[in-house]
């Protein structure tokens, strides 16, 4: 995410609070990957089949917000992006553009991607999925929009999906927690618990390393972020790896290792939603 310590949107949160939808649309995977195949409509109706049901889905019933870092159509629309909204503790940017990998695979394709694959997973566990942008080519929303999403359904959980555009010779995953900046107090001790269950399940499932310039035990904390300053729900941001590093660009431009990645995390929250 570089970051942008720190899209509008378009529609406002009517693009994923009308009718409760969540999102849903095609994903950019890198080149010579497989196509992706079409994710199922991102709605709240996407239920569990009922045979998945009577076996007593894992998740049934849990409400989860996955919030795709940045947008497709972020670049160009500085004016709506760069505008300020207030984060709780000051203002920051609307929303940004995201980096990408030198082979020119974009953060936000990534994103988008991941956060298809796991909605599928976490649906197939029974819970009730809502993505914070319905495509990955329009404008934002913005970072406090995406945070009253969760807000709004009361989620169980959230998550911001993002990866990193630090020095090259950085490598490896973090996730980052909130700080308490007092509206979100309540959320801090949850989102703990969140972080390290997603943590522990990601290195394990992927084999990526704890970063190595950033954070402690790949756990950052902050205060700066929109995203995490307005939740009223248990949130976290994962940074899946760093884009500008060879070897993590590797991973996170495949379509096989993306996979991975959401596998990672649905288990990552089937351990905190439990």
């Amino acid at each position: 995410m570089r970051i942008h310590r720190g899209g509008p949107a378009v529609a406002g949160l009517a693009l994923c609070l009308g009718a409760l939808t969540a999102c849903g649309g095609s994903s950019g995977p890198s080149a010579g990957d497989p196509a992706t195949p079409p994710a199922a409509p991102t709605t709240d109706s996407a239920r569990t089949p009922a045979s998945a049901k009577d076996d007593a889905a894992p998740l049934d019933g849990k409400v989860v917000v996955i919030d795709p870092g940045h947008n497709g159509g972020n670049a160009d629309h500085p004016s709506e992006i760069n505008k300020q909204v207030k984060i709780g503790n000051g203002s920051k940017a609307c929303d940004t553009t995201g980096t990408e990998t030198k082979a020119g695979y974009a953060e936000h394709a990534f994103t988008w991607d991941v956060s298809k694959r796991l909605a599928k997973l976490l649906r197939a566990r029974g819970a009730k999925v809502t993505l914070t942008r319905e495509d990955d080519k329009s404008v934002g929303p913005c970072i406090t929009e995406r945070a009253a999403v969760g807000n709004e359904l009361k989620a169980d959980a959230a998550i911001s999906i993002h990866a990193d555009g630090a020095a090259a010779s950085g490598h490896g995953f973090h996730i980052i927690e909130p700080i308490s900046i007092g509206r979100n107090a309540d959320m801090v001790s949850g989102s703990t618990k969140l972080g390290k269950a997603l943590r522990d399940a990601y290195h394990e499932g992927t084999g990526i390393p704890y970063s190595n310039y950033l954070g402690k035990n790949a756990i950052d904390r902050r205060d700066d972020l929109g995203g995490l300053n307005m939740s009223k729900v248990p949130k976290v941001f994962i940074e899946c790896g760093n884009m500008q590093n060879k070897s993590d660009a590797a991973k996170l431009s495949s379509s096989s290792f993306r996979q991975r990645i959401a596998d990672s995390l649905a288990k990552g929250f089937e351990t905190y939603l439990s």
